[in-house]
């Protein structure tokens, strides 16, 4: 299937999740996530905030754990059509942009190459590593410019299923996907973070 035939399909099957679905699929992948990569204090994650009436995974569980673990807290901001990476703490406060995400005030860059995880949106992720989102290309930029050492996870409610006929050469493939039900590794990838 194309993109653009994933993207339709998986909105659509995102839509039928009730909201207790959503919470309770959302709580699974985040204690397999916490089960699988430790995160440590003074460790560095990249992490959206959720869009909760998209019906989204939510991250606040994450959040709510990396800030009362030490853990440092970096979020995507589009500026001047660029995702920057934007270092937050419990304290930030947060502001709804006009696509409806909350995102901090500052529009200063962290500069920040070399995280630990970036936990990453998406509507689909084939059993290559390779994500379906909204089609902005906004993350495979962000991905070609951090440090290649950086796990990138993404987190949705879908098992792989389809394989995605119109890949790209600037499609960065993800290294794991966390579902309610597993993680999945992608190309033989290994760290000092995984077994």
């Amino acid at each position: 299937m194309t993109k653009s035939e994933i993207r339709k399909k998986y909105l659509q099957k995102r839509e039928t999740l009730s909201q207790s679905e959503v919470i309770d699929f959302s709580k699974k992948i985040f204690q397999n996530f916490i089960s699988r990569f430790k995160p440590v204090e003074n460790q560095k994650v990249h992490i959206f905030l959720s869009i909760p009436e998209k019906g989204e995974v939510d991250t606040k569980l994450f959040l709510d754990y990396f800030f009362e673990n030490g853990i440092r807290v970096f979020v995507p901001k589009i500026v001047h059509k660029k995702m920057i990476s934007v270092e937050i703490t419990e304290e930030t406060p947060l502001i709804r942009s006009s696509w409806g995400i909350d995102e901090p005030e500052s529009n200063e860059d962290s500069g920040e190459k070399d995280f630990d995880f970036v936990v990453t949106p998406l509507l689909y992720c084939d059993q290559n590593g390779n994500r379906v989102g909204y089609g902005k290309g906004y993350y495979d930029g962000f991905f070609s410019a951090i440090s290649a050492a950086s796990l990138r996870i993404g987190v949705g409610f879908f098992n792989p299923e389809e394989e995605i006929e119109d890949l790209i050469a600037r499609d960065v493939p993800l290294r794991y996907l966390v579902t309610p039900t597993e993680v999945l590794s992608f190309g033989g990838f290994t760290s000092k973070y995984t077994k």
